[in-house]
């Protein structure tokens, strides 16, 4: 079968890595890719916007399946533009996209379901939203209500500080259309962690969990970021947290998407926050999460094209995923200045040391190649270090002693990914002494 994978980041070359593994898979196609597709797939550089040029492009190539990486293109609409055509593409269809889309649409849908969450108000009006502010303690979560690439989301810890981001949004229009309507969110306690589940419109089949770091310093200090590492699994997630997140969260929500007659098949992604075992909805997303792709999909041990293929064709009641055992730790290289500005074309060195191993391996996300053999950075997250190991301790540690064998002008990455995951199994070990 012939696949084309949308995107050009982290997230897709896992994506690309897997399915080139699948025995049914016979060629793969990344648009518009980086430099880490030469060696999986063939490039035909169409732009992810160009819906039309994409959907000739798989009915001229005679494409089996479209595999959808980034948000943008569903909340944009891309899987009804193919199945106009009759096409099998992978993702949700731009109503389903909207839990995504719109947080005030997630979390309205949360609340009419009863899906624990933080208690929430809306605005599109700075003053209102400011009065609002003083009425409730800090700290306080405002969210730009569209698409803002993971760093829509603000934590301050005063007025002053809120005030300042809600200037930046509602004036500088710093997110543009995205940030014109926010979402003012109680703050949660507890623990991140991230569930992924494939949904083929009445079954849910769960991933493995994970964990994400968002902040771009050690200690979760900075701006946030697409994303700086994450671990798989996630240690806080235990089999009763992940029990619970199924019968009160994933469950429920696919019964209400139903009800509003949505045929969602696709990724359903679940930001939680976890505290004594309580699992919250932090946030919805519609697709797989990166970095979290990048260290789940290397532990899958069945055949991903199967999965994704299944849950397009409604076919997942009786399905379940194997997993290898162990841990995997993923760790960003990003260029110097990220999220803020940052330069392009730094020459990266050392790749070549890290091929050829089963428990390394390494997504390209922000790459170009503009010689043979010469790949440099061309965006903030660079590459994605991902080392696997029997025990967490042990794929951390080795991760980050095979990042010394990379190097790029600027070269920037967390020293501490993993350290709740760390932490959480300490407490595990001390509580059963």
């Amino acid at each position: 079968m012939k696949v084309l994978v949308l995107g050009s980041g982290g997230r897709e070359h896992a994506l690309a890595h897997a399915l080139s593994k699948s025995p049914l898979v016979d060629r793969i196609f990344w648009t518009p890719g980086n430099a880490g597709a030469r060696e999986l797939a063939e490039n035909p550089q169409i732009p992810l916007d160009d819906f039309v040029s994409l959907r000739a492009f798989v009915k001229s190539q005679k494409i089996d399946l479209t595999v959808v990486g980034p948000e943008a293109p569903l909340v944009d609409g891309i899987v009804d533009f193919f199945l106009e055509e009759g096409l099998r593409i992978f993702g949700p269809t731009k109503q389903g996209a909207m839990i995504e889309g719109s947080k005030s649409y997630a979390k309205q849908l949360m609340r009419d379901k009863g899906i624990p969450t933080a208690r929430f108000r809306e605005f599109t009006d700075r003053h209102a939203a400011t009065v609002y502010l003083k009425e409730i303690d800090p700290p306080f979560v405002i969210k730009a209500d569209g698409l803002a690439a993971g760093k829509g989301v603000s934590i301050v810890a005063s007025i002053k500080e809120a005030e300042a981001v809600l200037y930046d949004l509602f004036e500088r229009k710093v997110f543009g259309q995205s940030g014109l309507k926010v979402v003012i969110e109680d703050y949660l306690q507890g623990e991140e962690a991230t569930v992924m589940a494939l949904c083929d419109g009445e079954g849910i089949v769960p991933l493995l969990s994970s964990q994400d770091h968002k902040p771009v310093y050690d200690g979760d200090r900075g701006p946030n970021t697409g994303g700086m590492g994450a671990i798989a699994p996630a240690p806080v997630v235990s089999p009763d947290v992940m029990g619970r997140v199924m019968d009160e969260i994933l469950l429920p929500l696919v019964d209400e998407l139903r009800r509003r007659k949505i045929d969602y098949r696709g990724t359903i992604y679940v930001g939680l926050m976890i505290q004594d075992g309580n699992p919250k909805v932090v946030e919805f997303n519609c697709r797989f999460g990166d970095p979290e792709a990048e260290a789940v999909l290397p532990l899958m041990d069945s055949d991903l094209f199967e999965a994704i293929f299944r849950t397009v064709e409604g076919d997942l009641r009786g399905y379940t995923i194997n997993w290898k055992k162990g841990y995997a730790c993923d760790v960003v290289l990003a260029s110097g200045g990220y999220p803020g500005n940052y330069t392009r074309g730094k020459v990266i060195e050392g790749l070549e040391s890290l091929k050829g191993r089963d428990d390394l391996i390494v997504f390209h996300a922000g790459t170009k190649e503009e010689n043979p053999g010469r790949i440099v950075t061309s965006g903030g997250r660079v590459l994605n270090i991902v080392g696997m190991k029997k025990t967490l301790e042990e794929a951390i540690a080795f991760t980050y002693e095979q990042i010394k064998h990379v190097h790029f002008e600027g070269m920037h990455y967390r020293k501490d990914i993993g350290f709740r995951g760390l932490k959480h199994l300490k407490e595990q070990r001390r509580s059963r002494w």
